[in-house]
């Protein structure tokens, strides 16, 4: 990649970006724009994989909203993104939960951490 472009990447990156891993449970505030005003809304789930580098990473969430499971995947460096929460910390031995999905109930649980 050349030098040009790892700048403009470079001044995208935000500052502090908050720590989190996979299998962590997790409370991301996001900017939501409803006609001229805008708001902040909460989502709350585990994340299952980060992936990417520098300013084009991405981490997808998912929760469960009524006994259906939602995804919703965000780029950590996006200015949409207010601030991510770690409410818990996982114990997991894989870098992508992909198998969470087929996962009802108690199943879809991650061990937490002791840290």
């Amino acid at each position: 990649m050349s030098d040009i472009i790892r700048e403009i990447e470079a001044e995208q990156l935000k500052s502090q970006v908050d720590e989190f891993n996979v299998g962590d449970t997790v409370r991301v505030y996001g900017k939501i724009k409803e006609g001229n005003r805008e708001r902040v809304q909460v989502f709350e789930g585990i994340v299952l994989k980060r992936q990417g580098g520098s300013s084009r990473e991405t981490f997808t969430v998912r929760k469960s909203s009524n006994g259906i499971g939602v995804e919703k995947t965000w780029p950590v460096h996006s200015p949409n993104v207010e601030r991510i929460e770690v409410i818990r910390r996982g114990k997991v031995r894989r870098a992508k939960l992909n198998y969470l999905r087929g996962r009802v109930g108690k199943k879809a649980k991650v061990k937490e951490a002791v840290r």
